[in-house]
């Protein structure tokens, strides 16, 4: 009887396998990874409307008017972006004694269906209300 000599690698078929075993748990990882990733941009929308609207509440105690733009938050512009610049925020109705603040989707979060505008208002209603997590 002949003896085997020692094998120190891998064969093809065992390499396969294991590339489509990698394949396949990436493919179920990936959206996940993303919808993360969108929610948690979705998040820094939300928090920096509920910021502003604070600021609105601000003013209006100080002069019994909301501010009309965001130059009347204190910014120097009428509109702003945030920090990862994925939303435009600015004030998009006003009145004396009410206000709408709006956040607009830019740059990857714009794939964000159905949350691309939020909107917050003087009375903290937040649309749509299916972006907003309880």
């Amino acid at each position: 009887m002949k003896k085997q000599p020692n094998s120190y690698g891998f064969t093809l078929i065992e390499l396969m396998i294991t590339v489509a075993i990698i394949g396949i748990l990436a493919s179920i990882a990936y959206p996940s990874y993303t919808d993360f990733i969108t929610r948690s941009n979705r998040s820094e929308g939300q928090r920096e409307l509920l910021r502003y609207a604070n600021l609105q509440e601000q003013v209006y105690v100080d002069s019994r008017s909301y501010a009309a733009n965001m130059k009347g938050l204190g910014k120097s512009t009428v509109i702003i972006k945030t920090n990862s610049e994925n939303y435009i925020i600015s004030v998009s109705d006003q009145t004396a004694t009410t206000f709408t603040l709006k956040a607009e989707a830019q740059n990857n979060q714009t794939s964000d269906t159905g949350c691309t505008t939020l909107t917050v208002d003087e009375i903290g209603t937040k649309t749509p209300t299916i972006c907003w997590e309880k």
